[in-house]
């Protein structure tokens, strides 16, 4: 393979290392001076892990100004029959809470993609969170935000979830590569977003999670056959079709974060479609960029190759998994 072929396999092999759906919860509640705290982790996520109560537990601490919450009792178990680690856990300050704010960094424990969502209770006053590797240390403040600054919160947080993952930027650049034309990015971005945001909100507003291995390892196949497309049947009509299919496997993720986070379906979905819109803009700006300047390296069907390469091997690795 050439230069430009082993660049896009390094590339788009980055999913491959830990689960796409990553995903843990938790609910805090402040009584005072006291704060409990509730922690549920999918027993996948923790399979690679030693001693995993006291890695989760390291790795999750409370502040009020300079003082930090001690951890004063906690319990922890494995439920085959809920597929989810539990935890409890009881934390003292020296004083009532005043300005809590809360550090979490499982990301960096479990793997780096892993979006905690933390919901939050005092005095009949809610907040929530969502901690990942770039947002690790959070204020709860306690105070209900008017609907306008909500919706702005919800939209940001929905743009940062659809660029947070690996796998979302390699779904959106296969969309760039299969565009043959202005045109036809146009229909597979429509129907990709579509078919994405109608799986979000049929996936949220039912009792039903997907098993990750599943959803992992259809995605996988569905990005390798586009590259096959791409491949061997340049001239394929329909293309918008498999992008539909991608977007139903993609949706599953964000109608998973949408009921677990609780947050309103229409500004979370607002902020990834501008993200993915954006992503997909820039993306075949850059394509269109190569084909012009390093058009003799055929950068598409080096790019295909490479995410054959990656879809099969990720399909592979979910099947062991």
């Amino acid at each position: 393979m050439p230069r430009l072929g082993i660049g896009w396999a390094a590339l788009l092999a980055t999913p491959l290392a830990g689960h796409w759906m990553s995903m843990s919860t938790g609910e805090l509640r402040v009584r005072g001076e006291r704060v409990e705290y509730a922690l549920r982790v999918p027993l996948y996520e923790i399979t690679h892990l030693e001693a995993p109560e006291k890695l989760l537990l390291e790795n999750f601490r409370l502040f009020d100004g300079r003082s930090q919450a001690r951890l004063v009792k906690h319990l922890c178990e494995s439920r085959a029959d809920q597929q989810a680690y539990l935890c409890r856990a009881e934390y003292q300050f020296p004083a009532a809470v005043e300005n809590l704010v809360v550090e979490c960094t499982f990301a960096a424990a479990l793997v780096p993609h892993h979006v905690h969502l933390l919901r939050a209770e005092r005095e009949h006053l809610a907040d929530q969170a969502v901690f990942d590797l770039s947002f690790t240390r959070l204020p709860l403040r306690f105070a209900p935000p008017g609907r306008a600054a909500r919706a702005l919160s919800q939209m940001g947080t929905g743009a940062l979830r659809a660029v947070a993952g690996p796998a979302q930027l390699l779904f959106l650049l296969a969309l760039a590569m299969a565009a043959r034309r202005r045109r036809e990015l146009y229909a597979l971005a429509a129907s990709f977003l579509a078919a994405e945001c109608a799986s979000a909100a049929a996936l949220a507003g039912i009792d039903w999670t997907p098993a990750p291995r599943f959803v992992e390892a259809a995605a996988a196949l569905t990005v390798a056959y586009l590259a096959v497309e791409i491949l061997l049947l340049p001239e394929a009509g329909h293309r918008w079709a498999v992008a539909g299919a991608l977007g139903v496997f993609h949706g599953f993720y964000f109608g998973v974060f949408l009921r677990e986070s609780q947050m309103s379906w229409l500004p979370v979905m607002a902020g990834i479609l501008v993200a993915e819109l954006a992503l997909l803009s820039l993306f075949a700006a850059l394509l269109g960029w190569l084909l012009r300047v390093a058009s003799r390296l055929r950068p598409i069907q080096a790019g295909a190759g490479a995410l054959l390469a990656a879809g099969v091997a990720w399909f592979l690795l979910r099947l062991r998994n």
